[in-house]
């Protein structure tokens, strides 16, 4: 079972530095996932499917009754699921709500 990390590393280069366009995919218009908000984002939802997944596994496990799987081991993997599922939903609600306060602002 891996672990879920959602912390972000912090920015440290001057900002003059920083490119100020994402880097973009052949053709399609997609950002890459190495760099930015975007990259991040990405990261953090394929870690929360993942824990989801192991989540699902373990469940699985308990059910068939595997003596190698505890229930212990297997509610605290569904509770860091739900964790992070949580904390990916408030992170899009947030996002949604400034993308519409952005669009009601009057220039």
């Amino acid at each position: 079972m891996t672990a879920m990390d959602l912390r972000l590393s912090p920015v440290t280069a001057p900002l003059a530095t920083r490119t100020s366009a994402p880097a973009r995919s052949a053709g399609t218009g997609e950002t890459s996932e190495s760099g930015g908000f975007a990259g991040a984002l990405s990261g953090a939802l394929k870690a929360v499917s993942a824990a989801q997944g192991d989540a699902t596994n373990l469940q699985r496990e308990v059910q068939l009754e595997n003596p190698n799987v505890s229930l212990e081991q297997t509610m605290v993997a569904l509770q860091k699921a739900q964790i992070g599922f949580t904390a990916t939903l408030n992170v899009r609600n947030r996002m949604v709500q400034a993308y519409t306060d952005i669009m009601n602002m009057q220039v």
